[in-house]
């Protein structure tokens, strides 16, 4: 990656030039130590992706630095496709075909007395989905998923032996269930769960007459090369949910997920421009009016102001994203643990890279006292980057006495 570093070093001195502005002047700007500008400029040091993006930023350069900095990929990033460890996920056959046996163990009388039992028990599952979704904020995805690959299955074998005519509802409970199930295997670190589990709610989904969920799988695997670091991946998959024959709320969800993308690449005119998209669909009366349980997030009260914050981040406007977060923030519900970590790192982040560095040890110490409960993936990826992000003011008193707590968070979880 040498040729990159050597690339990258002189373009910014140019761009630099060009803006008018010394090095001291340019350093104070992106609160960055100028010793450290100076080696990067000079091709002595390689720059980050989140200082590249700071100045491509700054500089107006469309993305044009970003691209010349190869991204450190992630632990998300291995989101290969599904292989044999997965094949005991539910499958189409297996829900033709399922056997009564998950069924036994509930004392289920099967055959004439199906249709009978179907609404009752229908509704007690439902309402277990409803409770394991909100378990799912307070309880460690690991602890969970054993349950909600039992229930999936249960789901779907009570599917498989119903009339066909009252099928369906059915289909779609267990669908709604694999659908979370692969959220927290992602939550989890198994990204190929996921994508596996993703693709089993889809086939539910159809199976059961809702051809719209396999589009909201595509934002699901958005989501999955989000964090990834591939921008373009996310973009693409982002792009085919926004068909005008879909829902609103998947819509409105995927053009969220574009803008996020398109924010990762320094692309600031078609992630506004998305973003702009994702609050027109989220904000119909169709998106509030749909099909429950609620597809996305039930704790974020305007997700599309909510990931404006986010992205105006990775676009370089620091400040911009911590005035948003800050705001969206307080309006998280308190028992909602995992969203609250989800984007009070990214504040804490947003406040850091702003130079607001004891701001951002506060807000990042309460919520590193969760994150034993609620371990995640996902939110780890956020937690390292900020951890790179204070790694600049070790001079700090907040940013020392902070440094056990992030050190325990990240430190790898014991098999």
């Amino acid at each position: 990656m040498v040729s990159t570093t050597l690339r990258f070093g002189p373009e910014l001195r140019r761009l630099r030039q060009d803006a008018g502005l010394t090095l001291t002047e340019f350093s104070a700007a992106l609160n960055y130590d100028k010793g450290h500008l100076s080696k990067v400029e000079r091709g002595e040091r390689s720059a980050s992706p989140e200082l590249a993006m700071r100045c491509d930023a700054f500089l107006g350069a469309n993305g044009e630095l970003q691209r010349l900095v190869v991204r450190t990929r992630t632990d998300a990033d291995a989101a290969e496709p599904p292989t044999a460890r997965h094949l005991w996920l539910v499958g189409r056959r297996a829900v033709l075909a399922a056997g009564t046996g998950a069924l036994v163990d509930l004392g289920l009388k099967l055959g004439d007395q199906a249709s009978s039992a179907a609404d009752p028990l229908l509704s007690s599952f439902r309402e277990q989905f409803d409770q394991l979704r909100k378990l799912g904020q307070s309880t460690a995805p690991k602890a969970l998923l054993p349950l909600l690959e039992t229930q999936t299955r249960t789901v779907a074998g009570l599917a498989a032996d119903m009339p066909s005519a009252t099928r369906a509802p059915a289909l779609l409970l267990a669908s709604r269930f694999a659908e979370f199930t692969g959220w927290m295997a992602q939550e989890a670190g198994d990204s190929g769960a996921a994508l596996g589990w993703t693709g089993e709610a889809a086939e539910l989904a159809r199976t059961g007459g809702d051809p719209y969920l396999g589009s909201y799988a595509l934002v699901r695997r958005a989501l999955v090369t989000l964090y990834g670091g591939d921008a373009a991946g996310t973009i693409t998959l982002a792009r085919r949910a926004q068909s005008d024959g879909l829902p609103p709320r998947i819509r409105g969800l995927a053009a969220q997920r574009e803008a996020q993308g398109h924010a990762l690449l320094g692309n600031e005119r078609d992630c506004l421009r998305s973003l702009d998209r994702a609050r027109e669909l989220l904000d119909s009366d169709d998106a509030r009016s749909g099909a429950e349980p609620m597809i996305g997030t039930t704790h974020v009260s305007d997700p599309a102001a909510m990931t404006t914050g986010w992205c105006l981040h990775d676009l370089g406007h620091p400040k911009a994203a911590a005035e948003v977060l800050d705001l969206e923030c307080r309006r998280l519900p308190p028992q909602a643990l995992r969203t609250r970590a989800r984007y009070g790192f990214r504040r804490s982040l947003a406040h850091a890279a702003s130079g607001e560095v004891e701001h951002a040890c506060s807000i990042a110490g309460e919520l590193l006292g969760v994150m034993p409960a609620v371990p995640s993936a996902t939110v780890n990826s956020d937690v390292r980057r900020l951890a790179r992000e204070l790694s600049r003011f070790r001079s700090s008193r907040a940013v020392r006495d902070l440094q056990p707590a992030l050190a325990r968070v990240l430190a790898p979880a014991p098999d």
